[in-house]
């Protein structure tokens, strides 16, 4: 069994000129909390976002690029929320009670925040702080999945989407690069928005001035390796062009 952790750190001595961020990349639960939930449960897209680990590694090897990815599932504690948000820990999601959070006093609330949320958020500002130590400014690409419809909504058409705040530089030219690919249905701020207060890109890229965006893809395109390493190479593609980023690109695998 591998041993929980809560912050997953790939290439640390990679280019730190481009940071890569996965906020729901597992849907670990550590081995002192409870949720209450069914195995088949945890697998929906409520307990992790799927296969965005899978994108978020390919990318990390395309640009050799550091990664940061979160140990714990949303379920335990949502590292893409402030502290004082009233979602970071559900009682309910997309019809599924969470049990072991129906409950929950100030001071469980407290030790998740304590043991799993800030650990993930200091990991991400000790990357940032030692590129710009050395002169560096890094650019934050956060990788997240969407689910193509939830219970009682309408179905959501994007294979693709950016989100972003105040701050276009990223954005603005990657949303044109990905509508220039054929039949893909592209998203600016949806089927969520990018300008919310205290979430990671707000916390770590408005907040620090650092360009940044927040790409989410439709999860039935990468429940698979090879959905995985088809969307990473598109995304490398993309990024390159619209960042003027060097990445090899047609080299990218599937992960075994």
């Amino acid at each position: 069994m591998v041993p929980f952790r809560p912050v997953e750190r790939v290439r640390p001595e990679g280019d730190p000129s481009l940071l890569l961020l996965c906020d729901h990349a597992l849907a670990a639960v550590p081995p002192e909390i409870d949720l209450g939930v069914p195995p088949a449960e945890m697998a929906r897209h409520i307990a992790y976002d799927i296969g965005a680990r899978g994108v978020t590694l390919a990318l990390s090897d395309a640009f050799e690029a550091p990664a940061i990815l979160s140990g714990f599932s949303r379920l335990v504690i949502d590292p893409n929320r402030a502290e004082d948000d009233p979602t970071l820990i559900m009682r309910l999601y997309d019809g599924a009670v969470i049990e072991g959070n129906r409950r929950i006093d100030a001071a469980e609330r407290d030790r998740r925040i304590a043991a799993y949320h800030r650990p993930y958020h200091a990991a991400i500002d000790a990357a940032i702080d030692a590129a710009l130590a050395d002169g560096i400014e890094p650019r934050l690409i956060s990788i997240h999945s969407f689910t193509p419809q939830l219970r009682g909504r309408a179905p959501r058409p994007w294979h693709v989407s950016v989100l972003w705040d105040r701050d276009d530089r990223i954005a603005g030219p990657l949303i044109e690069r990905l509508r220039a690919e054929d039949e893909l249905v592209v998203g600016d701020n949806e089927p969520y928005t990018g300008r919310l207060e205290g979430d990671c890109m707000w916390r770590h890229g408005t907040l620090r001035g650092l360009p940044h965006a927040l790409i989410e893809i439709r999860n039935d395109l990468i429940a698979d390796a090879a959905g995985q390493a088809a969307w990473a190479a598109l995304l490398a593609r993309c990024l390159s062009d619209a960042l003027d980023l060097d990445a090899p690109a047609e080299d990218i695998k599937e992960r075994r």
